[in-house]
């Protein structure tokens, strides 16, 4: 079977929507179940992979801008999450800890959609991965959206090394 251009061009667009929906859903049912956003269940998981942890180590763990978290720990605080507890040593660091309703809405929670699509991938071969991995980055530079900042929701903690290679 023959595909044209615009058939072709179709599928992706078909399969973008798709991952954009599947994201859209499970935020939304994440807030719906736990009245939670995707990034203030990623710093939970962060607060709890990481245990005692400053907002600075909690800003480079998710990879958002520091007023971002620090807005995330205050609604996470006011939920009664984690608590901000400064250092007896130093006074001027503030570590953050998960309090039992934290740990409770954490273990209660659906698994991360990053961590789904990070399993599944690990089952296919380095040449599949190579194929996915070049054409996502070729739909980001089709979009103008290379050099965009990118959401560090689906996996925080890892640093992404770009590939200039043409």
């Amino acid at each position: 079977m023959s595909f044209s251009n615009e058939d072709y061009k179709l599928r992706i667009l078909v399969a973008l929507r798709k991952v954009i929906r599947a994201v859209n859903l499970y935020s939304y049912d994440l807030s719906r179940k736990l009245g939670l956003t995707t990034p203030q269940l990623v710093c939970l998981h962060a607060v709890e992979k990481m245990g005692n942890i400053t907002l600075t180590q909690l800003t480079q763990a998710v990879n958002l801008s520091a007023s971002t978290v620090n807005g995330i720990v205050d609604r996470l605080e006011a939920k009664q999450y984690l608590i901000r507890q400064r250092s007896s040593r130093d006074q001027r660091r503030v570590h953050l800890l998960l309090t039992e309703a934290g740990r409770s809405i954490i273990s209660s929670s659906p698994a991360l959609l990053q961590d789904q699509l990070s399993n599944s991938l690990a089952g296919l071969p380095e040449a599949e991965l190579l194929t996915v991995t070049h054409s996502l980055e070729r739909i980001v530079e089709l979009m103008g959206s290379k050099n965009m900042d990118a959401s560090p929701n689906l996996f925080p903690g890892i640093r992404v090394i770009e590939d200039d290679r043409p």
